[in-house]
């Protein structure tokens, strides 16, 4: 072989042991990555699931302690088994009965396994080949529930923005919480004050659904009078011309009215003040105006045939006698005297009688003014003949007879003729 072909096969040869090296070290760096060089304790971990935060490499704590770390995750029909590799020097303090529980670390973390070592009487320690089972006691339970439903809403949110958002709410509290204690003392204030008065409260509600379920039932009448209403409302419009006409000339009339009681205030209040008087004896004499004027209807027939009405000689018709004089007129002797007195009262005209109780026969001085016809039921003339005749029979003074008598007593005695001795 040639010198050339010699240094071909050596240059292949260091090529080929070059990477046969590279392999070995490869080889080698995983191996010691993976920890096949460094004593451990096998065992084995079923649990019912990982997730998907449970990564080979991951920590196993006892206590807050690393002892050990995950070496495979595998999947089976129950659920998972993980292949635990265990620090030979802190294996002996783990007992056989030990539990794990699979936590975060963090919220967004990944899982680790956390051994928990029961209370109660303990076994021998952990041997290669054990299988340590899941805890499943309620705390543990309640717990990997939080994380489970807690994780999927983190991830919802998005934690940056979440982190943002809280970040951003820190800023404007801080330097604040003074007044965010004396805001909260306030409310609590105003809630101590509120609390007595939820009965009231809930009475108020308890009516205002009464009030709203009177509404509904009132509803169907409310719309048709707004419907009914709205007729009313288009005319107005079709008459707001005209109704403006009137607003104008209503206020034109206003303001004269203003005016003319304005000059004349002083002569109205004069006016009233004169006429009171006159009115309240108006007022005192009205019971005798209705048989006044029915006098004076039936007086009407006489004075047409004393004026000729209806005959061939209109005129006043008179028969005259002449008699012996008086006397002359005498000043302080024959002056008129009003002296008369009593209450208002209604008189026969030319034997005429009206509706209420005519009285005839002799006149005593008791009852001054009983004979005619006393008008009006129930009327004070009335009243005051009833009372004249029924006080003999009941002992007493005509005063005395209550007032209501004509109430009871006047229908026996109107239309018809009483008889005074």
């Amino acid at each position: 072989m040639s010198r050339r072909g010699l240094r071909k096969a050596g240059v292949r040869t260091a090529g080929v042991l070059f990477l046969v090296v590279m392999s070995a070290l490869v080889l080698l760096s995983i191996k010691i990555y993976r920890k096949d060089f460094v004593d451990s304790v096998p065992v084995t971990l079923q649990a019912d699931r990982v997730g998907n935060q449970l990564r080979t490499g991951g920590q196993v704590k006892a206590r807050g302690v690393v002892v050990g770390e995950i070496r495979d995750v595998r999947a089976t029909p129950g659920g998972a088994e993980i292949d635990l590799a265990m620090e030979p020097g802190k294996v002996s303090q783990l007992p056989k009965n030990v539990s794990a529980l699979l936590v975060p670390k963090t919220l967004f973390g990944e899982r680790y396994v956390q051994l928990s070592i029961p209370d109660g009487p303990k076994a021998g320690s952990l041997s290669p080949g054990d299988v340590i089972t899941q805890d499943r006691s309620a705390n543990a339970i309640e717990l990997e529930r939080v994380f489970d439903n807690l994780l999927p809403l983190l991830k919802a949110v998005q934690p940056q923005k979440l982190a943002t958002t809280l970040t951003t709410v820190a800023t404007a509290l801080e330097g604040r919480g003074d007044q965010i204690g004396d805001t909260l003392a306030t409310a609590a204030a105003y809630l101590k004050e509120f609390n007595p008065n939820l009965p009231a409260l809930n009475d108020n509600i308890r009516d205002l659904a009464t009030v709203s379920k009177l509404y509904g039932d009132i509803a169907p009448d409310l719309l048709d009078a707004l419907s009914a209403s709205a007729v009313t409302l288009d005319t107005v419009k079709e008459k707001r011309a005209e109704l403006a006409s009137v607003y104008q000339q209503v206020t034109s009339s206003s303001q004269q009215v203003t005016t003319f009681l304005a000059n004349n205030r002083a002569n109205i209040i004069a006016l009233a003040a004169d006429s009171r008087a006159p009115l309240e004896v108006a007022a005192k004499y009205s019971p005798s105006f209705a048989c006044t004027l029915d006098a004076l209807a039936k007086l009407k027939p006489q004075m047409d045939k004393v004026l000729g009405a209806g005959t061939d000689e209109p005129g006043l018709h008179a028969e005259i006698v002449v008699t012996q004089p008086r006397g002359k007129y005498v000043p302080g002797k024959d002056d008129p005297v009003y002296d008369a007195t009593g209450e208002p009262r209604c008189y026969p005209s030319n034997g005429l009688m009206g509706q209420g109780i005519a009285a005839t026969g002799e006149k005593t001085a008791a009852l001054p003014g009983v004979q005619g016809d006393l008008g009006l039921p129930n009327s004070p003339q009335e009243r005051e003949l009833i009372s004249t005749l029924v006080a003999p029979s009941m002992g007493v003074p005509t005063a005395e007879v209550p007032a209501w008598g004509s109430v009871l007593v006047g229908p026996l005695y109107r239309g018809t003729e009483v008889t005074l001795r």
